[in-house]
């Protein structure tokens, strides 16, 4: 018999949704364990040991906000998905503000679910880089998680350090959103629709303004992608 690919915890409260994600997880060759109630949830999370967590927001007893923060500050290497309604942007912001890698929308495409676990799979505990960077007189800290310019410091998530790593070695490049979906989400296939990419530039970008004002540290290039501008 075939060793599981990795072994995946799914919490969501639909039975139907519940049991097609384990069917197709199994049939995709990983170990798949569900639970409906938000509270056993949180408990296997932390008890047990999982390669990836796939978590619905609404939930009973406790919510998928709450799973995956708790989750995250006892287990900050824990790979988390969330599942959020379509068209929610703001489950989104709230998701990757509570420590999620990646969200997919609901209803949602087997492909489309399959691509992001695998991309949350494969990045799992593979961080870009954990340097200093000093951009604009703003030091990044990789190892620290901050971003500090003369007496203000904010906390910047591993994913948008990883940005900031990726788009300093391409200092004087346009960075596509597919080169980022596939050199810092992983995707294997990066044509994928997805806003992950605008979210966390946008919410990276109002870090940086809280710290240097309005002067733009990340430009984007209208139909192109993004560049560092490192100089003022």
């Amino acid at each position: 018999m075939n060793k599981p690919k990795a072994n995946i915890l799914v919490v969501e409260d639909d039975l139907a949704i519940l049991h097609g994600l384990l069917d197709v997880l199994v049939f995709n060759g990983y170990q798949a364990t569900g639970v409906e109630d938000g509270k056993e949830g949180l408990q296997k999370a932390l008890e047990d040991k999982y390669d990836l967590i796939i978590l619905d927001v609404m939930l009973p007893t406790v919510d998928g906000f709450t799973i995956c923060k708790e989750i995250r500050e006892k287990k900050p290497g824990q790979a988390i998905v969330i599942l959020t309604a379509k068209g929610s942007e703001d489950d989104v912001v709230t998701g990757f503000k509570a420590g999620a890698d990646d969200y997919v929308s609901k209803p949602f495409s087997l492909r489309e679910l399959m691509v992001r676990v695998e991309a949350v799979l494969r990045r799992s505990g593979k961080n870009l880089g954990d340097e200093q960077i000093h951009l604009r007189g703003i030091l990044f800290d990789g190892q620290k998680l901050t971003a500090s310019y003369n007496e203000e410091t904010v906390e910047v998530t591993r994913r948008e350090m990883d940005i900031i790593v990726y788009l300093n070695r391409h200092r004087d490049q346009i960075v596509s959103k597919k080169e980022l979906l596939s050199e810092v989400w992983n995707y294997a296939d990066p044509d994928i629709e997805t806003r992950t990419v605008d979210i966390h530039i946008l919410k990276l970008r109002k870090k940086i303004t809280s710290l240097i004002g309005d002067s733009p540290l990340i430009v984007t290039i209208r139909g192109e992608g993004y560049r560092l501008e490192s100089e003022e």
